[in-house]
């Protein structure tokens, strides 16, 4: 049995297994689905259209990490309300009422198309907000979400080298339909960062395994790993980090946001992959050096 721990107020779900077996840890960011009824005033969008921007359900996909001796630690909160994929200070200002401090990233990419640490946006260009957000706004999501969750992340990763001497993290995503649009057939795109956050030989074995199961599988494009993956991926530090997609055709009804009857079957395919990693990990690390 895993042991459900609630974290920072309950913003984040972190399940250990009771035997902690194998160096790998698995993230889901951007599967938080708890909308506050405060958050739910500031936005002229209704909950289900907020939820466009949610990879919904992969927590799920991905809960038998624990039954495996992996970690899973996913947030509650949901990623329209704050994205932890992102630097701390990464603003749209044009979203906000007051001049934005020097310290905080205004001009990246993800920041000016309105997809920063506080999203300006959901799917399909649509604005969240009636009305401008102040600083301290941001600065009360950012203290309550993005701070608990790296805190704790890096935590895990610091404790999984203490105990196994190297470690892997999973990032764990979801693609819609629209972005895989004139690609062909994608089913799964594994990211790191074009092999400088995890070691060739782990990302192989990873997209060998997926094709293995009959997946259509590609590496880094359109997604390379978001900011989780290249924060911590750092291989020469035994820390290795890959972020993979999964297009949400395979298992749900995107309109609708529910499971569809593909669901159950992917959920078994991934937990194939988890029980993998968990038993063949330590050894590629160690051949990865």
């Amino acid at each position: 049995m895993d042991i459900p721990t609630p974290l920072a107020e309950e913003t984040l779900m972190e399940r250990q297994p009771c035997g902690w077996r194998a160096p790998v840890i698995f993230t889901s960011p951007h599967s938080g689905r708890d909308y506050s009824a405060a958050f739910i005033a500031q936005a002229r969008l209704d909950r289900r259209t907020l939820r466009r921007s949610e990879d919904s359900f992969v927590d799920d996909l991905f809960a038998a990490a624990p039954e495996c001796g992996a970690v899973l630690l996913a947030a509650r909160f949901p990623r329209a309300f704050c994205d932890v994929n992102r630097e701390r200070w990464e603003l749209d200002p044009a979203m906000f009422e007051e001049t934005l401090p020097n310290f905080v990233n205004r001009t990246s990419p993800r920041a000016e198309a309105g997809l920063g640490t506080i999203p300006r946006i959901v799917a399909a260009d649509t604005p969240i907000y009636r009305e401008r957000l102040s600083f301290a706004e941001a600065e009360a999501r950012i203290a309550a979400c993005w701070a608990p969750f790296h805190d704790r992340l890096a935590a895990l990763i610091a404790q999984t080298k203490a105990e196994f001497g190297t470690c892997l993290l999973v990032d764990c995503h979801s693609m819609p339909h629209a972005s895989l649009m004139g690609l062909g057939r994608v089913d799964i795109v594994l990211g790191d960062a074009h092999g400088t956050t995890c070691a060739d030989a782990i990302t192989t074995r990873i997209e060998t395994a997926f094709r293995a199961l009959g997946f259509v599988v590609r590496r880094n494009h359109p997604y390379a790993g978001g900011f989780i993956t290249r924060h911590y991926g750092r291989p020469r530090d035994g820390v290795h980090a890959i972020q993979i997609e999964l297009a949400r055709r395979l298992y749900m009804d995107e309109a609708n946001i529910t499971p569809s009857a593909g669901f159950q079957p992917l959920q078994q395919a991934i937990t194939r992959l988890i029980a993998l990693l968990a038993a063949e990990a330590p050894a590629l690390m160690a051949q990865a050096g």
